[in-house]
Parts: structure tokens; C-alpha cells; sequence
């Protein structure tokens, strides 16, 4: 009885660290990651770098056949390749449906292939889902979307399942920052933010 009685305590004792171990482990980090396409990644950037909750977005390249593709070869047509952002986020402070919201909000979800002066199929407006919730909330917000009797022509923009994703060049990323002078009067005389005004309102 003396033994079991020790044996009994020594489990006690060498289980009561690990136990005290797993509670004071810290909680996994509540990120998240969403790819969107919505014509030149310069000003989706742009845009999701605006939300609270967004740590980072990255410009880059997905949904084609080319691997480790180059600017030249996507905007030159071929590769299947959009020009898309790569966004990560902190579930604690931003949704994906919110997500989902600015990315409506910045995209000209009627014309195919092209947002604005862009034209061409690496230009067309598009939702890489990565899981089923993903695709659940973005097929859904682009139905009650087509419901909502806003539009009379169709809703074009893509929902489909994320590919690789490969970053773009250096120069690329964080452009609106890195050069504003040249983003914004690209972004003027492409006419985004006059389309956007279109089909948003203000």
C-alpha cells in the first residue's frame, strides 16, 4: 500500500509541471491568408493596406502554368498568371468577410478581363479561396452581391481555388509607398478611381 501510495505521488508530481506547461503556453497567433485579384496588384495593394487588421500584403503572381514567372512574361499574356495580393491578417481585428467587402469596393466587377486600363485576361478580377470556409463566404458574398439588384449586367469576377503563389519583383511591392508620385498619376489617368466612382458610388 506504501508503494502504490508513492507511486501515486511521483505521477502527481511529474504531471503537474507538464500540466502547469500547457496551460502558460501562449495561443498560436491568430493569422489568416487571402488572395485577391483586382487588375494592377500596385492599387489592390494599396487598398488592403489601408485595413486595420492587415499585417501584410505582397504582389504577386497565381493562378497560371508558369512556375516562378516574371513581370514581362505575365503582362505579356500566356503564362494563365493574374496579378494578384497576397494578404495576411489578424483574425482578432479583421474578417475575411470584411475582407471581402473592401475587395468588392475596389474592383469593377462587371467587365471581363481587364480593371480599368488593363486589358487582358493577367488583369481580370478574381477570389483564390484556400479552404471550404473561404469559398462558402466569398461564393456567398458574390450571389447576395448578383441579389441585390444593384447591377443589371452580370457578376464576371472569378471564385476559384488558390494555386501557388509566387511574389512579384522587388520594385514591385509597396509601390504606392515607394514612389507615390507615379502611382497616384498612374492611378488617375488609368481611370480606377472614376470607374470605381461608376459602379460604387461614392
Amino acid at each position: 500500500m506504501r508503494m502504490r501510495l508513492l507511486s501515486l505521488v511521483a505521477l502527481f508530481a511529474a504531471a503537474g509541471p507538464v500540466a502547469a506547461h500547457a496551460q502558460s503556453r501562449p495561443a498560436a497567433a491568430a493569422v489568416d491568408t487571402a488572395v485577391f485579384a483586382g487588375g494592377c496588384f500596385w492599387c489592390v495593394e494599396e487598398a488592403f493596406d489601408a485595413v486595420a487588421g492587415v499585417v501584410t500584403t505582397t504582389s504577386g503572381y497565381t493562378g497560371g502554368r508558369v512556375a516562378n514567372p516574371t513581370y514581362r512574361q505575365v503582362s505579356a499574356g500566356g503564362t494563365g498568371h493574374v496579378e494578384a495580393v497576397q494578404v495576411v491578417f489578424d483574425t482578432r481585428r479583421v474578417s475575411y468577410a470584411q475582407l471581402l467587402d473592401v475587395f468588392w469596393r475596389n474592383v469593377d466587377p462587371l467587365t471581363p478581363n481587364r480593371q480599368f486600363c488593363d486589358v487582358g485576361a493577367h488583369y481580370r478580377s478574381a477570389i483564390f479561396y484556400r479552404d471550404a470556409d473561404q469559398r462558402r463566404r466569398a461564393e456567398g458574398s458574390k450571389t447576395q452581391l448578383a441579389r441585390s439588384g444593384r447591377f443589371k449586367q452580370p457578376i464576371v469576377t472569378e471564385v476559384i481555388p488558390a494555386a501557388a503563389f509566387y511574389p512579384a519583383e522587388e520594385y514591385h511591392q509597396d509601390y504606392h509607398n515607394k514612389n507615390p508620385l507615379r502611382y497616384k498619376y498612374y492611378k488617375y489617368t488609368c481611370g480606377r478611381a472614376q470607374r470605381l466612382q461608376e459602379v460604387w458610388g461614392k
